[in-house]
């Protein structure tokens, strides 16, 4: 496995100094943010495991070397470990800034269990005010991002297109996730279910997503979306937060 992690950024870049992601041999944890970035930051690191080497530093221009818009530059640097350090919180991504996608961020990143990723295309879709614990990550492609991403991570799917997310729902369900929730109405669903089937997903596979999400007595604005949303999460992720501080202490007192 190689740590790789941001040690140095100068200029505009997609996240800051200390970020970090671990990389195996067919999988990812974390993010680095930027997606030419981070399939870089992969194809080194595979290199690294596949020739044995155990350290690597790398300068990464964005603009001239990547592509990438933002301009600025990154230093990475990449070490083997044999081991991915247990996350003190769950990943939590959040696939599209939009509206409902920015109130779940508002409500849920404050939220001591979740570690929150939202993600989508464009930057000028996550400029809304939102709590400094959330990771904003811009990617030309999602679903490419979608498809590398490591397993115990909660997934919200609500872009600004039906095609991408049905791309999404498709990378995740051939992902181990903790959990996959679909924002839409029953016809989004019922259509969404017979083009899964026709992707080659089993009706069990496919029974995994949560479509719609939130809590319908709580009503359609975003707010009341992110309300019934984050209360489901929580829900779904107290045994995991109990697990964790138990590994963390030794087990309750008492």
């Amino acid at each position: 496995m190689i740590r790789v992690q941001i040690t140095r950024t100068r200029g505009s870049t997609p996240r800051a100094a200390g970020c970090e992601m671990w990389v195996g041999p067919d999988h990812i944890e974390g993010t680095i943010g930027g997606g030419a970035l981070e399939w870089e930051a992969m194809r080194l690191a595979r290199e690294m495991l596949a020739s044995g080497t155990k350290r690597r530093e790398a300068v990464m221009p964005l603009g001239p070397s990547l592509g990438q818009c933002c301009g600025g530059s990154v230093t990475l640097a990449l070490d083997h470990v044999d081991h991915i350090p247990l996350p003190a919180k769950t990943p939590l991504f959040i696939w599209g800034g939009g509206h409902v996608g920015r109130a779940i961020a508002q409500v849920l990143g404050g939220a001591e269990t979740f570690d929150v990723h939202m993600v989508d295309t464009m930057a000028e879709r996550t400029t809304a005010p939102l709590p400094d614990r959330v990771e904003t990550v811009i990617v030309a492609d999602m679903t490419l991002l979608a498809r590398s991403l490591g397993p115990r991570g909660h997934h919200l799917i609500l872009t600004y297109s039906h095609d991408l997310d049905l791309a999404l729902c498709d990378a995740l369900l051939r992902r181990d996730t903790l959990s996959i929730g679909l924002i839409g109405s029953e016809t989004k669903w019922a259509r969404f279910q017979s083009r899964l089937k026709a992707l080659g997903h089993s009706g069990a596979e496919i029974s995994a997503i949560q479509c719609p999400i939130g809590d319908p007595t709580l009503g359609k604005a975003p707010h009341s979306i992110a309300v019934g949303v984050a209360a489901d999460l929580l829900r779904r992720d107290m045994p995991v937060a109990r697990d964790a501080a138990e590994h963390t202490t030794g087990g309750a007192a008492g």
